[in-house]
């Protein structure tokens, strides 16, 4: 199999990228009842990528605008800082222009912001990260004027039942997932997915969208693992480069006639600093 480089979807965008199983998933997570004839649009930025590849999902959906993004690896704590970024350009895209110059009130859609997460790593089936979790000498109880609230849920195959009896697509996702981790212990990922994209066509498990899209998605799965193995290795370097240099420090240090209490309060004000 070749990896197509061009491929900016993920698996997970290129499903939902559909006003119907959008409609089915935001019912799933707000825990309403689904409703075919809800007004949805799509207005997702294609143009911003994350680190080269889109998992964003934006759409309005009634007076909401929701965001939702996937992780398949370690969770990103910044990703309420991320949404801070990317918002104003949405609302850019769904507003006039001129209209905030006006002198009335304009209306915008609330905004809502969720994270899948389906990593390997053992976690709660929901929580929340907050933008205020960021900020520097922040006191306990004390009013911030700007804060944002991302809710996590863990999509894992085995986690959040609930929601999954609520969106069958996602449902079949996580399985997906998990069949592709499953197989990937005994063969090789492409074969790996090769093989999970088999067993869900035959068992139903998203069928219709694996037929029609099986190719691409077996290229989209095994570029996001390839990344995500990259990226370890990537940050595993900048640590080993981030200890050369903490190490290179000391010695110039201790070539100055620094003593130990001396490079204990100097190293420690530099980690404070952010270095």
């Amino acid at each position: 199999m070749i990896v197509n480089s061009k491929y900016k979807d993920s698996v997970f965008t290129k499903l939902f990228n559909d006003e119907d199983r959008l409609r089915e998933l935001y019912a799933a997570l707000e825990g309403i009842e689904y409703d075919p004839t809800i007004p949805i649009t799509i207005n997702t930025l294609e143009d911003v990528l994350y680190m080269d590849r889109i998992n964003d999902l934006s759409f309005t959906v009634g007076d909401r605008l929701v965001f939702v993004v996937e992780h398949q690896s370690t969770l990103n704590k910044n990703m309420p800082l991320r949404f801070l970024s990317y918002i104003p350009r949405v609302y850019e895209k769904i507003i006039a222009r001129r209209a905030i110059y006006k002198s009335a009130l304009v209306k915008i859609p609330k905004p809502e912001f969720v994270v899948l997460y389906n990593g390997p790593e053992k976690m709660p089936e929901k929580w929340e990260l907050r933008l205020s979790d960021a900020f520097m000498g922040l006191e306990d109880g004390e009013k911030i004027s700007l804060d944002l609230i991302v809710t996590v849920y863990n999509i894992n195959y085995g986690q959040n039942t609930e929601l999954f009896r609520r969106s069958e697509n996602l449902a079949g996702y996580a399985q997906f997932v998990a069949k592709v981790r499953e197989n990937e212990a005994a063969m090789p990922l492409e074969q790996a997915v090769t093989e999970a994209v088999r067993y869900c066509i035959k068992n139903r498990i998203l069928a219709r969208f694996l037929e029609k899209y099986g190719s691409e998605v077996r290229n989209m799965v095994f570029g996001e693992w390839d990344w995500d193995e990259a990226k370890e290795a990537w940050q595993e370097e900048a640590r080993e480069e981030a200890r050369e240099e903490d190490q290179k420090q000391v010695l110039e240090l201790i070539d100055q006639g620094y003593t130990l209490e001396q490079l204990k309060e100097k190293l420690t004000k530099n980690l404070q600093k952010g270095r």
